[in-house]
């Protein structure tokens, strides 16, 4: 998996660069935290499917 991702940001509102912060094994899957390179915007993926950033 990459260090960084180009998304959506939904603070910034325009597509910005996202930079993988932390990784670990959990019970779900993998677990990964990014984060907004411009304003610091942070969300965790679990395993590609489940997302608490906004859709």
């Amino acid at each position: 998996m990459s260090m960084e991702i180009e998304r959506e940001c939904p603070s910034c509102g325009e597509t910005a660069t996202f930079w993988k912060t932390a990784y670990m094994e959990i019970h779900l899957g993998k677990k990964t935290k990014w984060r907004c390179a411009e304003c610091g915007y942070g969300y965790i993926q679990i395993d590609g499917d489940i997302s608490t950033a906004e859709a």
